[in-house]
């Protein structure tokens, strides 16, 4: 246990040492490249750099976001020109027809939700199911950017009233609690989706009624 924190504090001052002569694009760098195929510890970093300058953690976040949505370009690009082989390679026939049948339905927010949450979310497979769907491009990267704005700014919200350490426990809490979570959240969405649905009902009947 000990060998392993020590490797993971090495890590993390190195990529702090290669971040510092970047300044604040530093943070759009390690997002990008999270966002891609590189696992990186992005918690860690946006709230490093949000302790660092509380009084403009929105621009932390902002950043984070986009280099989020651009990273995520690369997943999109596999998935569209031949990613479903590789997504039926990483989850079971039954699993791929469920996410294959949420995307066609909701896609925006089947891609949005996933980015709202912090590992072990299997996110990369939600881009690559998205791509493999055939979502629009532009709905693509807002979903990313939104949803990992959503999570970022929790994050941010959270170290500056707890300090860094709010990266762990932003972790333990998502883990211990990770289903209730995803209920939550997929509870959420039904709602909207049914008060959606709702309103443009009452719309359309007032609609109706307005024609007679």
């Amino acid at each position: 246990m000990n060998t392993i924190k020590h490797i993971l504090t090495r890590y993390t001052a190195l990529l702090w040492a290669l971040l510092k002569p970047l300044g604040v694009w530093g943070i759009l760098v390690v997002a990008a490249l999270d966002g891609g195929f590189i696992g990186l510890p992005m918690d860690a970093v946006v709230a490093g750099y949000v302790y660092g300058d509380g009084a403009h953690f929105y621009k932390y976040v902002l950043i984070a976001s986009l280099g989020s949505a651009l990273g995520s370009i690369v997943v999109y690009v596999i998935g569209y020109k031949g990613g479903e082989e590789l997504l039926r390679k990483r989850i079971s026939a039954e699993r791929f027809e469920r996410m294959h049948a949420a995307f066609d339905k909701h896609p925006f927010w089947s891609l949005m939700l996933p980015a709202m949450l912090p590992p072990p979310t299997p996110f990369k497979l939600f881009e690559l199911a998205a791509a493999v769907t055939e979502m629009s491009f532009g709905r693509f990267l807002l979903a990313v950017f939104c949803g990992r704005m959503v999570r970022f700014l929790i994050l941010s919200l959270l170290t500056l009233k707890f300090g860094p350490s709010a990266v762990h426990l932003f972790a333990a809490i998502f883990r211990r609690h990770y289903y209730v979570a995803i209920t939550v959240a997929v509870a959420a969405l039904i709602a909207w989706l049914l008060r959606r649905q709702a309103n443009q009902k009452r719309k359309q009947t007032t609609n109706r009624r307005d024609s007679l």
